[in-house]
């Protein structure tokens, strides 16, 4: 290129003086939030706690919950009233808000509730769905936000994660009552004590579930190891945790000799798609010790072990080869009330920043990290793998914003 064609760009109109570009400011909106009672199996959680109604209400945002939606976290309705929410004793006053929140997604009957042109924000739960649920969401032309489907400043999903770390923690807790005489163990404290030998963890995978899984277990004493198939995430693991735990990729021979020893087996990988890979065979798990445990975390996508059955909260073992056999598959409802308070934590700076940029549309053409989680934009399905799956009409959801 010649120097004057490197220069070319000072023209007499690039010289000119230039107008001023500005942000376009956005225009607070005051949002009108609906939160109904969980009807769904053992669901016990609730998506705001009383301290972020509290906030968004101070905010200039009008809340309404049924009456009687915090009992099983532990909240009660005169806490939500003293945070400024309405205590709804007819749901159907509930359902009047713009943007409906829960925790799992709404039932059939409860879409009849719903009016034309609200936000829905709640957990997808794909695998549990049908063709008829993204229909019904169609035809009253709702906005449906999967929340588990929001990433944050870090790429990460948010709630996911901290779902995923409550039910590490808690599945090493589970183990350590399991294993007690009354509960029909071997007698075992999780981790030993000076003089007695510690008692062995072995966990499939090394994931967040697995990370939280073994910070609980070694803080409690005991020997862990863990198991994957990515070099990668053990190599993570073993950084993240800053103390020495014993990592492998899953050979089968090193994995059974791992379970025979194994006092507790803890099932948590995940699947991207699809069901979780079954690792653990039926022989396996008969070559381990008389009266050992297992908490297959991973059941909600199938399961680690080939044994693993669901089970309820209300009646959460069943033994199988003389080893007991944990697989409820809502772990974080079994400590509601953490539970309520981690998805709040996630859930109440979203709706501030919602009401921010001007009201759910306008988030969605500011944020790609909210927009991710949309599957249904004014009735028009947005995410392609749905529409593909089920057979439904989608488009993509930049060309519906216009952006």
């Amino acid at each position: 290129m010649s120097k004057p064609d490197i220069l070319s760009f000072l023209n007499d109109e690039f010289l000119m003086p230039q107008p001023e570009v500005l942000e376009h400011s956005t225009k607070r909106e005051s949002l009108f939030i609906g939160i109904p009672k969980e009807c769904a199996f053992q669901e016990k959680r609730v998506p705001l706690v009383p301290e972020a109604v509290a906030l968004l209400v101070s905010n200039g945002h009008k809340v309404h919950v049924e009456s009687n939606s915090g009992i099983s976290s532990s909240f009660t309705d005169q806490e939500y009233s003293e945070a400024g929410a309405k205590i709804c004793l007819n749901v159907k006053e509930v359902y009047e808000a713009d943007i409906i929140l829960k925790v799992e997604p709404p039932s059939l009957q409860e879409l009849d509730y719903f009016k034309h042109n609200q936000c829905l924000i709640s957990a997808l739960q794909l695998k549990t769905q049908k063709a008829e649920y993204f229909k019904k969401l169609m035809d009253k032309k709702v906005t449906a936000v999967a929340f588990d489907y929001i990433k944050d400043e870090e790429q990460v999903f948010p709630i996911v994660r901290s779902m995923g770390e409550i039910a590490g923690t808690s599945s090493i807790l589970i183990a350590a009552e399991l294993l007690t005489t009354f509960s029909g163990g071997r007698g075992l404290l999780m981790g030993g004590i000076p003089g007695v030998k510690p008692t062995r963890v072995v966990i499939i995978g090394a994931g967040t579930v697995a990370e939280y899984a073994a910070r609980s277990a070694v803080g409690l004493g005991a020997l862990v190891s863990v198991f994957d198939n990515s070099v990668a995430r053990l190599r993570r693991m073993q950084s993240d945790l800053n103390f020495p735990i014993a990592t492998s990729i899953m050979q089968p021979k090193v994995l059974e000799k791992a379970l025979k020893r194994a006092d507790v087996a803890i099932g948590a990988l995940r699947a991207k798609e699809g069901r979780t890979p079954c690792v653990i065979s039926d022989e396996m798990v008969q070559k381990m010790k008389p009266k050992s445990v297992i908490v297959d975390v991973s059941i909600d996508q199938g399961g680690c072990f080939e044994t693993s059955e669901l089970t309820t909260h209300e009646s959460p073992t069943f033994i199988k080869h003389d080893v007991i056999h944990y697989g409820v598959p809502n772990i974080a409802s079994r400590v509601a009330k953490t539970a309520s308070f981690s998805l709040s934590n996630i859930l109440a700076p979203l709706l501030l920043q919602v009401g921010e940029g001007g009201g759910v549309k306008g988030m969605l053409l500011r944020s790609p990290n909210i927009r991710g989680g949309v599957y249904v934009y004014n009735g028009i399905i947005t995410n392609r793998g749905i529409g593909a799956w089920f057979d439904l009409p989608h488009k993509e959801i930049r060309l519906l914003l216009g952006h």
